[in-house]
C-alpha cells in the first residue's frame, strides 16, 4: 500500500492523445493525481468538472491535475469534450497504476461483490515524493481541500 513519504510509483499510462504519461513526467512541480471509477457516470463526472472548475487556481499554483481510470484514451477525449473540461485524463487499461497506488479494491454494491477503482487522490511535491492521500473519496467539496492541501505544500517548498 502507497503511503504518505513514499516516492510516487513510476507507472506508464496512456494520455488522451495516445502518447505515454507518467508521474515521473510532472517532476519539478506538484502533481494531483486522481483515480477514478468510470467516465461519464455521475459522482465521476462531478469530480472532473470540481477540479476543471478550480483549474486555473491550481496552475497558479503551479499544480498539474491528472484524472486516471481504465477507460480508454479515445473514450476520455469523449468525456472532455463532452464537458470541456479543464483536466487531462490518461488511461490505464492494464490495470499497473491501480495496483502501484493501491486503488483497485474489491467493492460491493447491492450485496454484489466486484474489483474496481477507488476513487483516491495522491498530491505529490516536486520532487516527486507523495504528500497527502485521500481514499474512498466523497466528490462534494474534495477539489477546494486539495487545492488547500496544494497551497499549503507551496508554503512549505
Amino acid at each position: 500500500m502507497l503511503n504518505e513519504g513514499d516516492p510516487v510509483p513510476d507507472v506508464k499510462l496512456e494520455g488522451m492523445e495516445g502518447k505515454p504519461v507518467s508521474p515521473a513526467d510532472f517532476k519539478g512541480n506538484k502533481l494531483v493525481l486522481y483515480f477514478y471509477p468510470k467516465d461519464d457516470t455521475s459522482g465521476c463526472t462531478k469530480e472532473a468538472q470540481d477540479f476543471s472548475a478550480l483549474a486555473d487556481e491550481f496552475a497558479r499554483d503551479g499544480t498539474w491535475i491528472l484524472g486516471v481510470s481504465k477507460d480508454a484514451a479515445a473514450k476520455h477525449k469523449k468525456f472532455v469534450d463532452k464537458y470541456e473540461l479543464k483536466v487531462s485524463l490518461a488511461s490505464d487499461t492494464d490495470g499497473t497504476a491501480c495496483e502501484a497506488f493501491g486503488t483497485w479494491v474489491e467493492k460491493s454494491m447491492y450485496g454484489r461483490k466486484y474489483m474496481g477503482i477507488e476513487r483516491a487522490t495522491f498530491l505529490v511535491d516536486r520532487d516527486g515524493i507523495v504528500k497527502r492521500i485521500w481514499r474512498k473519496v466523497s466528490v462534494p467539496g474534495h477539489a477546494e481541500e486539495v487545492l488547500a492541501a496544494a497551497r499549503e505544500l507551496a508554503a512549505e517548498q
